[in-house]
């Protein structure tokens, strides 16, 4: 007869693997969840502060928000203003933080703080609608005259408008300034903001920007005037001070555009400062703080109630259990009393300590086969002996922990986790496997269910381990798909190896004895019945 092909099984074994990792690959890009616990990630807190004095009349105070700065990603903001209210409204795609409040007079102090963390800028530089140059006036004939003749000298040694913009910073900031560029500064002082003039009067989409520098514990900072360039297709960021073309590293690009950086209504003396300090945090945390609209975000674990987040954190350390005893029982050949009780009694372990444990378990089960002994004699049916049984193993606990409070141990309690309903079970199969083969089967498969719940025990406190299953439950998948295949194995179990040691030749190999090929040979008595 011809064996049916296994060729379905191993594709479904394969899919479950490619299934869980790949998933968890996924989840890892797009939530940038690390696979390895107690990851720190590098964040700055950024600090800005507002001050003015009211003029005892209705007050609102806007500032400009960075929105998405490239190189970095903000995860948290908040304001701190007794007594104002706050709200982040967006005015021509630009968000402002508002406060406001009804009267206020003297003195005002207004915080923002919000926390950045360095990303790769997955936000696109490049303009779907094409800006428009500003027509530029300027003071007297003589300024747009002076204007024109630096233009004319830097467009004959530019092709582009970024060689054009370096070539004026080259001609404002050369150390023999040329009368033309010397009448220009001599009217504007401000560097970036005659270099953005310049460059729309050549027809060059040009506008301000603010860059705040970041330097570990630096206070009272201000923020940088730039200028951005428009190259046909994205915005280039110039320091008109120094020539440099791009975004640096230290810098957080907090404001673009023409709108003022804050606007105080019923206030004078308006300024903002802004300190900062770098900090390191645990990545997890950075992952709870951002919303992300993924389905990965949507469907994660993290967002349930701290209380359903427990359950899980052991629940799904369940099929790692399944696992160990899986193999221990197939590939080992290791004899246990049921196939639940060591994962349950390693679960167990984890809720208590594992000395605690081994010591608690072993008590009460010995205490139960004492009493199991007793109520045989009384000639019980199954049901109610077993129910006997669980009521005699609830006291029996109940009167441990007590007596474990009493002595000062306040993990005595703790025993308490132990699966009542299966310990009573397993004591009536203790039992009558005593009755049927002898203590020493009692001690061999009890021996066994307590060796593999601590190996499971072990596996399961392992912190890498925790962290992957709540993390990435998808990768039970492949624990699942190597459950189910060594379901398939059908050789011989390491424990038989010394049994039949005796039935391998000098050379290594394998003879099976003539007498166990008979009796393989013959049919099975009353087959056929």
């Amino acid at each position: 007869m011809k064996k049916p092909s296994r060729a379905p099984f191993y594709t479904v074994i394969g899919l479950l693997i490619l299934v869980g990792l790949g998933t968890a690959w996924m989840r890892h890009s797009q939530m940038e969840i690390p696979f390895i616990p107690g990851v720190q990630k590098p964040v700055w807190l950024i600090e800005a502060r507002i001050d003015f004095d009211a003029t005892g009349e209705p007050v609102t105070a806007r500032l400009g928000l960075p929105d998405s700065p490239p190189g970095y990603r903000s995860f948290s903001e908040q304001a701190a203003a007794p007594g104002y209210g706050y709200s982040v409204v967006s005015e021509n795609g630009v968000r402002r933080g508002e406060w406001s409040k009804r009267e206020a007079q003297g003195p005002q102090t207004i915080y923002y703080k919000t926390q950045f963390m360095e990303a790769e800028d997955a936000h696109s530089n490049e303009v779907l609608e094409e800006p428009l140059s500003r027509l530029i006036d300027w003071d007297g004939s003589s300024q747009e005259t002076a204007a024109q003749q630096v233009l004319d000298t830097a467009w004959a040694k530019s092709s582009s408008p970024r060689s054009l913009a370096r070539e004026l910073i080259k001609l404002l900031n050369s150390e023999t300034l040329d009368q033309n560029a010397a009448l220009l500064l001599a009217a504007q002082s401000e560097k970036s903001v005659l270099l953005e003039k310049l460059l729309n009067q050549a027809g060059i989409p040009a506008r301000p920007a603010l860059g705040l520098y970041l330097e570990d514990a630096r206070r009272h900072q201000n923020l940088t005037r730039l200028v951005q360039v428009y190259d046909n297709r994205h915005w280039v960021l110039f320091n008109p001070y120094t020539g440099e073309q791009g975004v640096p590293e230290n810098l957080l690009l907090w404001h673009t555009g023409g709108e003022s950086i804050l606007d105080v209504a019923g206030g004078n003396r308006s300024r903002v400062s802004f300190s900062m300090i770098h900090q390191t945090v645990p990545a997890l945390d950075l992952i709870k703080a951002q919303n992300k609209d993924s389905i990965f975000s949507v469907l994660s674990i993290q967002h349930l109630p701290i209380e359903e987040q427990s359950m899980f954190k052991l629940l799904l350390l369940l099929p790692i259990g399944a696992l160990v005893v899986v193999f221990m029982r197939i590939i080992i050949g290791l004899k246990t009393s049921g196939t639940f009780m060591p994962i349950l009694i390693a679960m167990a372990f984890l809720q208590t300590s594992l000395v605690l444990g081994l010591v608690s378990f072993i008590t009460v089960v010995a205490m139960g086969l004492v009493l199991r002994t007793y109520l045989s004699r009384l000639n019980l049916l199954l049901i109610s002996r077993i129910a006997t049984l669980v009521v005699l193993v609830i006291f029996i606990i109940s009167v441990l922990s007590l007596v474990g409070y009493q002595m000062g141990l306040n993990t005595g309690m703790t025993i308490t986790f132990f699966p009542m309903i299966i310990i009573a079970w397993t004591i009536e199969r203790m039992s009558i496997l005593w009755e049927e083969e002898g203590p020493k089967e009692v001690m061999v498969q009890g021996g066994g269910s307590l060796l593999v719940a601590v190996l499971a025990y072990a596996l399961m406190q392992l912190s890498m381990v925790g962290h992957l299953t709540f993390n990435f439950p998808e990768l039970n998948l492949v624990a699942l798909a190597l459950i189910m295949l060594m379901g398939q194995y059908t050789g011989y179990k390491l424990s038989e190896l010394r049994r039949f040691r005796a039935m391998v030749d000098e050379s290594g190999k394998f003879v099976e004895p003539a007498k166990t090929q008979e009796k393989a040979s013959e049919p099975t008595k009353g087959a056929g019945a």
